[in-house]
């Protein structure tokens, strides 16, 4: 069994982002040779997600809403958390998209459904975090 670790970097510039990393896992699945298996992709941060949709502006636009409804950013005096910070929203926002992705590999590729694609999604960016991309198999 092989396997394979990498990480991906992001810095975006605004508050909130939605990045379609389908083709760097898709790189990395490659590199790593494994052609059977399993690749799990992580957000290392408390405040980002990883989580699979479709890539449509239209749906991320209603994510963006969608969320703020859910949980909003103001007032940051309304959450416990927010002393001395101002992101509680972003870490309720991850919880509700989600942490981490596995897809199968099948014939070295991913094993996705028609219009799903792999996404970072940001919550409390314009700083550096990172995804982790472990993949398993042979």
């Amino acid at each position: 069994m092989k396997s394979y670790r990498n990480e991906l970097w992001f810095d975006t510039k605004t508050r909130h982002a939605y990045i379609n990393i389908t083709p760097e896992i898709e790189n990395c699945i490659r590199e790593s040779g494994v052609k059977e298996g399993m690749v799990l992709v992580n957000a290392m941060h408390i405040t980002s997600s990883v989580f699979i949709n479709d890539d449509e502006p239209g749906l991320h636009g209603d994510f963006d809403k969608w969320l703020e409804k859910l949980a909003p950013h103001e007032p940051v005096s309304g959450y416990l958390h927010n002393v001395g910070e101002d992101n509680a929203d972003a870490h309720l926002k991850r919880q509700i998209m989600g942490r981490e992705a596995v897809v199968a590999i099948t014939d070295g590729k991913l094993d996705l459904g028609p219009w799903e694609q792999i996404f970072y999604g940001e919550f409390d960016g314009r700083r550096k975090k990172r995804v982790l991309v472990k993949i398993i198999g042979d």
